[in-house]
Protein backbone atom coordinates (compact mmCIF):
# COMPACT_ATOMS: atom_id res chain seq x y z
CA UNK A 1 0.00 0.00 0.00
CA UNK A 2 2.47 2.58 0.86
CA UNK A 3 4.42 1.85 -2.11
CA UNK A 4 1.72 2.19 -4.42
CA UNK A 5 1.20 5.65 -2.78
CA UNK A 6 4.98 6.25 -3.46
CA UNK A 7 4.48 5.66 -7.05
CA UNK A 8 1.61 7.81 -7.58
CA UNK A 9 3.52 10.62 -5.69
CA UNK A 10 6.40 9.71 -8.04
CA UNK A 11 4.32 10.02 -10.59
CA UNK A 12 2.41 12.79 -9.92
CA UNK A 13 2.19 16.08 -12.07
CA UNK A 14 3.79 18.56 -9.49
CA UNK A 15 3.68 21.25 -11.73
CA UNK A 16 0.46 21.18 -12.96
CA UNK A 17 -0.52 20.37 -9.61
CA UNK A 18 0.78 23.73 -8.36
CA UNK A 19 -0.22 25.96 -11.31
CA UNK A 20 -3.83 24.59 -10.80
CA UNK A 21 -3.55 25.75 -7.16
CA UNK A 22 -2.57 28.63 -7.91
CA UNK A 23 -5.27 29.50 -10.41
CA UNK A 24 -7.81 28.72 -7.97
CA UNK A 25 -6.04 30.66 -5.61
CA UNK A 26 -5.88 33.99 -8.17
CA UNK A 27 -9.51 33.35 -8.99
CA UNK A 28 -11.02 33.22 -5.43
CA UNK A 29 -9.14 36.54 -4.48
CA UNK A 30 -11.13 38.22 -7.60
CA UNK A 31 -14.19 36.98 -6.71
CA UNK A 32 -16.88 39.89 -6.17
CA UNK A 33 -17.79 40.00 -2.22
CA UNK A 34 -21.39 40.74 -2.09
CA UNK A 35 -22.54 43.89 -0.78
CA UNK A 36 -25.52 45.21 0.64
CA UNK A 37 -27.28 47.95 -0.97
CA UNK A 38 -27.10 51.74 0.47
CA UNK A 39 -30.95 51.66 0.67
CA UNK A 40 -30.83 48.50 3.11
CA UNK A 41 -27.68 49.90 4.81
CA UNK A 42 -30.11 52.92 5.47
CA UNK A 43 -32.81 50.94 6.71
CA UNK A 44 -30.95 49.04 9.02
CA UNK A 45 -29.30 52.23 10.10
CA UNK A 46 -33.19 53.87 11.01
CA UNK A 47 -34.37 50.43 12.78
CA UNK A 48 -31.20 50.50 14.98
CA UNK A 49 -31.64 54.21 15.96
CA UNK A 50 -35.31 53.53 16.70
CA UNK A 51 -34.57 51.01 18.78
CA UNK A 52 -31.97 53.07 20.72
CA UNK A 53 -34.15 56.07 20.83
CA UNK A 54 -36.75 53.65 22.86
CA UNK A 55 -34.53 53.63 25.77
CA UNK A 56 -34.66 55.91 28.56
CA UNK A 57 -31.95 58.75 28.23
CA UNK A 58 -30.01 57.46 30.97
CA UNK A 59 -29.45 53.56 29.63
CA UNK A 60 -26.04 52.84 30.30
CA UNK A 61 -23.37 51.83 27.49
CA UNK A 62 -24.46 47.78 28.36
CA UNK A 63 -28.27 48.83 27.91
CA UNK A 64 -27.04 50.06 24.45
CA UNK A 65 -24.95 47.15 23.61
CA UNK A 66 -28.12 44.96 24.69
CA UNK A 67 -30.12 46.63 22.78
CA UNK A 68 -28.63 46.25 19.66
CA UNK A 69 -27.60 42.69 19.77
CA UNK A 70 -31.80 41.86 20.39
CA UNK A 71 -32.12 43.53 17.44
CA UNK A 72 -29.60 41.82 15.42
CA UNK A 73 -31.62 38.54 16.36
CA UNK A 74 -34.51 39.73 16.07
CA UNK A 75 -33.57 40.67 12.60
CA UNK A 76 -31.86 37.45 11.63
CA UNK A 77 -34.21 35.52 12.34
CA UNK A 78 -36.59 37.64 9.84
CA UNK A 79 -34.08 37.24 6.74
CA UNK A 80 -33.61 33.65 7.50
CA UNK A 81 -37.52 33.37 7.40
CA UNK A 82 -37.18 35.30 4.25
CA UNK A 83 -34.77 32.96 2.57
CA UNK A 84 -37.09 30.08 2.81
CA UNK A 85 -40.00 31.84 2.15
CA UNK A 86 -41.82 32.31 5.61
CA UNK A 87 -42.03 35.67 5.48
CA UNK A 88 -44.64 37.99 4.28
CA UNK A 89 -44.57 41.13 2.44
CA UNK A 90 -43.80 42.76 5.95
CA UNK A 91 -40.45 42.42 6.19
CA UNK A 92 -38.68 45.73 5.30
CA UNK A 93 -35.22 43.64 3.27
CA UNK A 94 -35.80 42.26 -0.44
CA UNK A 95 -35.60 38.60 -0.70
CA UNK A 96 -32.69 38.77 -3.42
CA UNK A 97 -30.63 40.62 -0.53
CA UNK A 98 -31.80 38.31 2.68
CA UNK A 99 -28.75 35.87 1.76
CA UNK A 100 -26.11 39.11 1.70
CA UNK A 101 -27.99 39.86 5.33
CA UNK A 102 -27.65 36.68 6.87
CA UNK A 103 -24.13 36.52 6.19
CA UNK A 104 -23.62 40.39 7.38
CA UNK A 105 -25.19 39.35 10.47
CA UNK A 106 -23.62 36.48 11.14
CA UNK A 107 -20.04 36.66 10.50
CA UNK A 108 -19.59 39.82 8.89
CA UNK A 109 -21.79 41.68 11.87
CA UNK A 110 -18.33 44.50 12.59
CA UNK A 111 -17.97 44.80 9.75
CA UNK A 112 -21.56 45.91 9.04
CA UNK A 113 -21.99 47.60 12.18
CA UNK A 114 -18.42 49.91 10.35
CA UNK A 115 -20.05 50.27 7.16
CA UNK A 116 -23.03 51.94 8.58
CA UNK A 117 -20.99 54.37 10.74
CA UNK A 118 -22.82 53.02 14.16
CA UNK A 119 -19.86 53.04 17.10
CA UNK A 120 -20.68 52.20 20.52
CA UNK A 121 -17.56 53.40 23.22
CA UNK A 122 -16.53 50.66 24.95
CA UNK A 123 -17.52 51.33 28.83
CA UNK A 124 -14.91 52.33 30.59
CA UNK A 125 -15.38 51.37 34.27
CA UNK A 126 -13.47 53.89 36.87
CA UNK A 127 -11.57 51.97 39.95
CA UNK A 128 -11.29 54.71 43.18
CA UNK A 129 -8.24 53.80 45.09
CA UNK A 130 -8.32 54.85 48.62
CA UNK A 131 -4.53 55.29 49.54
CA UNK A 132 -5.13 56.94 52.90
CA UNK A 133 -3.86 55.24 55.78
CA UNK A 134 -5.78 52.83 57.75
CA UNK A 135 -7.83 54.26 60.34
CA UNK A 136 -7.86 57.79 58.91
CA UNK A 137 -10.88 60.36 59.10
CA UNK A 138 -12.40 61.56 56.00
CA UNK A 139 -11.40 65.06 55.91
CA UNK A 140 -14.12 67.79 54.07
CA UNK A 141 -13.30 69.20 50.67
CA UNK A 142 -13.01 72.44 52.08
CA UNK A 143 -11.41 73.23 55.12
CA UNK A 144 -12.04 76.81 57.15
CA UNK A 145 -8.44 77.85 58.44
CA UNK A 146 -8.59 78.73 62.24
CA UNK A 147 -10.30 76.92 64.91
CA UNK A 148 -13.40 74.57 64.48
CA UNK A 149 -16.90 76.91 64.87
CA UNK A 150 -18.88 76.44 67.22
CA UNK A 151 -22.42 74.46 66.60
CA UNK A 152 -24.45 77.43 67.19
CA UNK A 153 -22.58 79.17 64.25
CA UNK A 154 -24.17 77.11 61.18
CA UNK A 155 -21.51 78.18 59.02
CA UNK A 156 -22.51 77.79 55.24
CA UNK A 157 -19.40 77.91 52.66
CA UNK A 158 -19.99 80.31 50.02
CA UNK A 159 -22.44 82.19 51.23
CA UNK A 160 -23.39 85.75 51.64
CA UNK A 161 -26.62 86.85 53.55
CA UNK A 162 -28.16 90.21 53.86
CA UNK A 163 -28.92 92.19 56.72
CA UNK A 164 -28.54 95.54 58.74
CA UNK A 165 -24.68 95.96 59.71
CA UNK A 166 -24.44 96.32 63.16
CA UNK A 167 -20.58 96.01 63.07
CA UNK A 168 -18.51 97.31 59.62
CA UNK A 169 -15.91 94.38 58.51
CA UNK A 170 -14.03 96.89 56.66
CA UNK A 171 -12.61 98.15 60.10
CA UNK A 172 -13.12 94.57 61.59
CA UNK A 173 -11.10 91.68 60.80
CA UNK A 174 -10.54 88.42 62.39
CA UNK A 175 -8.12 85.88 62.37
CA UNK A 176 -10.92 82.75 61.67
CA UNK A 177 -14.22 82.56 60.46
CA UNK A 178 -14.43 81.45 64.05
CA UNK A 179 -13.68 84.30 65.56
CA UNK A 180 -15.99 85.97 63.61
CA UNK A 181 -18.71 84.25 64.63
CA UNK A 182 -17.71 84.27 68.14
CA UNK A 183 -17.66 88.08 68.01
CA UNK A 184 -21.25 87.88 66.84
CA UNK A 185 -22.14 85.78 69.77
CA UNK A 186 -20.63 88.36 71.89
CA UNK A 187 -22.03 91.41 70.59
CA UNK A 188 -25.37 89.39 71.07
CA UNK A 189 -24.47 88.76 74.73
CA UNK A 190 -23.58 92.88 75.23
CA UNK A 191 -25.90 94.29 73.21
CA UNK A 192 -28.60 96.74 75.06
CA UNK A 193 -32.31 96.89 75.37
CA UNK A 194 -33.51 98.19 72.32
CA UNK A 195 -29.94 97.55 70.03
CA UNK A 196 -30.10 95.52 67.48
CA UNK A 197 -28.56 91.91 68.20
CA UNK A 198 -25.95 90.57 65.85
CA UNK A 199 -27.80 87.07 64.53
CA UNK A 200 -25.46 87.36 61.30
CA UNK A 201 -21.77 87.22 60.53
CA UNK A 202 -20.24 87.18 57.40
CA UNK A 203 -16.29 86.73 56.61
CA UNK A 204 -13.87 86.89 53.97
CA UNK A 205 -11.70 83.56 54.32
CA UNK A 206 -9.81 84.90 50.94
CA UNK A 207 -6.58 85.92 50.52
CA UNK A 208 -7.10 87.66 47.29
CA UNK A 209 -10.28 89.41 49.43
CA UNK A 210 -13.57 88.84 48.29
CA UNK A 211 -16.64 90.41 45.86
CA UNK A 212 -19.13 92.28 46.64
CA UNK A 213 -21.37 94.91 44.31
CA UNK A 214 -20.41 97.57 46.44
CA UNK A 215 -17.79 100.54 46.39
CA UNK A 216 -15.33 99.06 48.80
CA UNK A 217 -12.40 96.84 48.14
CA UNK A 218 -13.17 94.00 50.68
CA UNK A 219 -9.97 92.20 51.96
CA UNK A 220 -9.34 88.82 53.61
CA UNK A 221 -10.32 88.47 56.90
CA UNK A 222 -13.10 91.15 57.08
CA UNK A 223 -16.05 90.44 59.46
CA UNK A 224 -19.47 91.71 59.22
CA UNK A 225 -21.79 91.49 62.31
CA UNK A 226 -25.68 91.76 60.55
CA UNK A 227 -28.90 92.10 62.23
CA UNK A 228 -32.06 90.17 60.47
CA UNK A 229 -35.78 89.80 61.24
CA UNK A 230 -35.86 87.20 58.75
CA UNK A 231 -32.46 86.47 57.53
CA UNK A 232 -31.84 86.08 53.42
CA UNK A 233 -29.21 85.62 51.36
CA UNK A 234 -27.28 87.42 49.10
CA UNK A 235 -25.83 84.84 46.78
CA UNK A 236 -24.96 81.39 47.36
CA UNK A 237 -22.51 79.23 45.68
CA UNK A 238 -22.09 80.76 42.17
CA UNK A 239 -23.12 84.34 41.02
CA UNK A 240 -25.48 84.20 38.18
CA UNK A 241 -24.56 84.93 34.98
CA UNK A 242 -26.79 87.88 34.70
CA UNK A 243 -25.05 88.97 38.05
CA UNK A 244 -22.07 88.66 36.35
CA UNK A 245 -22.89 90.17 33.43
CA UNK A 246 -23.22 93.32 34.97
CA UNK A 247 -20.69 92.97 37.21
CA UNK A 248 -17.38 91.66 34.72
CA UNK A 249 -15.06 91.28 37.84
CA UNK A 250 -17.71 89.41 39.92
CA UNK A 251 -15.90 85.60 40.47
CA UNK A 252 -18.03 82.94 39.09
CA UNK A 253 -17.77 81.11 43.02
CA UNK A 254 -19.17 83.56 45.91
CA UNK A 255 -15.93 83.64 48.29
CA UNK A 256 -17.90 84.45 51.26
CA UNK A 257 -18.75 82.17 54.42
CA UNK A 258 -21.35 83.31 56.67
CA UNK A 259 -23.58 81.80 59.15
CA UNK A 260 -26.96 82.71 61.07
CA UNK A 261 -26.79 81.95 64.88
CA UNK A 262 -29.12 80.03 66.92
CA UNK A 263 -29.05 82.26 69.88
Amino acid sequence: MEESIQIRRVKEPKQLVKLLKGLKEEFSSQLPVPTLSQAVKERITDEILRRLRSLNANASLSDQEEAVESWRKEKLQEVKNLTIGREGLNSTILQEEAGMLVRALESDWAVLLEEIGLWIPAQIIHQEHDDKPEGAEESEEEILPGRPLPPECHPELHTDYDGVAVRWGLTHHKESAADCCQACLDHTKRAKPGDKKCNIWVYCPSETGCHSPDIYEHKNQECWLKYAEKPRLNFKDRYPESYRNAHPNAPTIVPWVSGVTSM
